[in-house]
């Protein structure tokens, strides 16, 4: 018996990886059919050029649509590298090389869940690349995978790494958002603390995750002293430079309310929610942590900063590819118990639908582009352009449920 199916195990890699690669140039070829304009690409290219020139990096504005600065200058630093290049060069890299990082991110995923088998991350890579956040992240060329690998290689490290905190400190020195991941740590330290526990494992990964940080800003304001004054004193607070809040691209409650208000400042509104949801949020995040849970805390850390961002555009939202594994693999995983059936039900239909809001593209079907048409939208049309806000929400809500529920039952 043995004989016979060692074979078939040994087979199943190859399958999936022909499956994957297959998958990978149908996309490649309906990108290029689309003609893709690598748009954010060539703002990143144009902002190494700038360094290069010694010339004003936040009054910078490229691209036919204009398109400033918007990054900590550090990011400046790394995208010089790219004036090396020339463009049909950068553009074929940069695709090649976010694929690759796609199957890094799903694996790092699925290791998250103890699910790491080859064959399952390539037949995720696989189904993963077409959902709507990975295919614009391609499109624009963008660097939300490059944060999402280095976020989680971080998070998946054994306790005590000597590396621990470094992925996540120069992902928030390139992007800031990630920075809330560190917050995470810090405030599961000190409940930790407060309950009498070991918190050190927590903090001694903020403490390197500061360190990465303020390393990486320091050799940014070393390099580009003026360009980093001006960001860190001034650009930093400029909100309205990234783009127009109520764009339906921007996938977070500051969008949403700006869109169901009608209005381009919904002000103290978007305070007071992005308030209420970043508390709860990250104290699911921080709950799952503390019971063991790493998968949950961090995906919940994650769709929590999508939340209470400023702006987070629908490319920002690759990390749907851990929560629909997550949903999967934890749905799969309950069903083995006759007790726990209902759950993993649940799980399995989260996961299912999870999936269906990001595959859709639903959010390009209202209607969107210049005259600010997303301030016009009915009751339908918004309900479309928050898909992705509400999947966050759903994710949020079922893990705080099964939280609550596995405390009862202690």
């Amino acid at each position: 018996m043995t004989v016979i199916a060692l074979p078939r195990v040994r087979r199943r890699a190859p399958v999936a990886l022909g499956a994957c690669l297959l998958s990978f140039a149908a996309f490649w070829w309906a990108q290029r059919a689309a003609h893709v304009s690598m748009i954010d690409l060539m703002v990143y290219r144009a902002e190494g050029e700038t360094v290069r020139a010694g010339g004003d990096l936040y009054a910078l504005r490229t691209t036919e649509a204009h398109l400033p600065t918007t990054y900590p200058p550090f990011a400046a630093l790394l995208f010089t590298p790219l004036t090396l290049l020339d463009t049909s060069t950068m553009r074929t890299l940069a695709t090649a090389g976010n694929l690759a990082l796609l199957v890094v991110f799903v694996a790092l995923s699925l290791r998250l869940v103890d699910h790491a088998r080859v064959e399952g991350v390539w037949w995720a890579s696989a189904a993963a690349v077409w959902c709507e956040p990975v295919w614009t992240t391609v499109r624009y060329g963008q660097i939300n995978l490059l944060l999402g690998v280095l976020v989680l290689w971080d998070l998946t490290r054994r306790p005590g790494h000597r590396w621990a905190g470094v992925g996540i400190g120069l992902a928030a020195a390139i992007k800031l958002t990630p920075a809330l991941f560190a917050v995470f740590l810090l405030v599961t330290g000190v409940v930790a603390y407060a309950r009498r526990g070991p918190g050190d494992p927590w903090l001694r990964h903020v403490r390197g995750s500061a360190v990465a940080f303020a390393g990486a800003t320091l050799l940014a304001a070393c390099a580009l002293p003026y360009d980093s004054w001006r960001f860190w004193s001034r650009m930093v607070f400029e909100t309205g430079r990234v783009g127009l809040v109520e764009d339906t691209a921007n996938q977070s409650l500051r969008g949403v309310l700006a869109r169901l208000l009608h209005t381009t400042q919904p002000g103290l509104w978007w305070v007071a929610t992005a308030a209420v949801a970043g508390s709860l949020g990250l104290g699911v995040a921080v709950a799952a942590e503390l019971r063991g849970r790493r998968a949950w805390a961090v995906a919940a850390c994650a769709v929590t900063a999508l939340l209470i961002s400023p702006v987070s555009w629908s490319h920002h939202w690759v990390w749907c590819v851990p929560m629909v594994l997550i949903l999967g693999t934890r749905g799969r995983a309950a069903a083995v118990g006759a007790a726990q059936v209902t759950a993993a039900r649940t799980a399995l239909v989260t996961a299912a639908g999870t999936s269906l809001v990001f595959c859709s593209y639903a959010l390009w079907w209202v209607p969107h582009g210049p005259g600010r048409l997303e301030l016009r939208q009915t009751g339908a049309q918004l309900t479309l352009s928050a898909l992705y806000e509400g999947a966050g929400l759903v994710f949020l809500t079922l893990i705080g449920v099964r939280l609550w529920r596995t405390y009862r039952t202690v």
